[in-house]
């Protein structure tokens, strides 16, 4: 079960200007994946600090997955940090300036673009569908953009590297209220210890008062807990089961 780590970089994210959107699409995806996020750590454009929460979570984390401060201008600070986390020098990659070059009808990238093609040394550069720029690796930390449309774009052409054993979720929509059912949760949890177990109220909603969220990477057992939590809830209590 491979374990992961977000780190969102970003003055823009910590003033509010910009809504983080990056870290739950990963979270989600992760999920889905069968990878267990950890951790998601939001910080500003700093050298130092960005260098030593990644080496941190490198060491902690199979993967780590950086979003932010990969562009052209002063506040692009990531791959510097990473370099630096890692000990390494920054250089030009060639490779980056082809396909930048080649992005641009054979035009040579100017000062700024230049700046984006300054990575780690030894780097690891894995094309990303139809973008010109590759996701950086270094180490385990996948380095993407904080543009959400291009991060997802990056992380789609790439997810499969990352997969484990996948959770199954049922989702069960009751009509009472969660103090009324909480002694039934607790004698599920203990029939079935390794279920992961959601209990959500809802306000709002017409039709149900909690939303139950059960979870397991082992389908069979994730069915019988499922099936155990329905025979302990009254039947008029259910509004539906997905």
């Amino acid at each position: 079960m491979p374990s992961a780590a977000v780190l969102v970089i970003g003055n823009e994210i910590l003033s509010g200007k910009v809504v983080d959107t990056n870290s739950p699409y990963l979270a989600r995806e992760l999920r889905e994946l069968g990878v267990d996020l950890v951790r998601i750590l939001t910080i500003p454009d700093e050298i130092d600090l960005i260098a030593s929460e990644v080496r941190a979570m490198s060491e902690a984390y199979d993967f780590v997955f950086t979003s932010g401060g990969i562009g052209p201008t002063h506040d692009d600070v990531t791959l510097d940090a990473i370099a630096q986390a890692f000990d390494r020098p920054i250089v030009e990659s060639a490779s980056m300036m082809e396909r930048m070059e080649r992005a641009q009808g054979g035009k040579p990238p100017n000062e700024s673009q230049r700046k984006m093609a300054l990575i780690p040394r030894d780097s690891v550069l894995i094309d990303s569908g139809d973008l010109w720029f590759p996701v950086v690796v270094v180490e385990n930390v996948h380095i993407f953009p904080g543009i959400p449309e291009l991060l997802q774009k990056k992380f789609q052409s790439i997810r499969e590297r990352f997969r484990g054993d996948p959770f199954h979720l049922r989702r069960v929509y009751v009509t009472l209220r969660e103090h009324d059912i909480a002694h039934s949760l607790n004698d599920l949890l203990g029939d079935f210890p390794e279920l992961m177990l959601g209990s959500y109220p809802r306000i709002a909603e017409e039709h149900y008062r909690v939303l139950l969220t059960l979870e397991s990477r082992d389908d069979a057992y994730l069915e019988r807990a499922t099936a155990s939590l329905l025979e302990r809830l009254p039947s008029d209590g259910v509004h539906k089961v997905e």
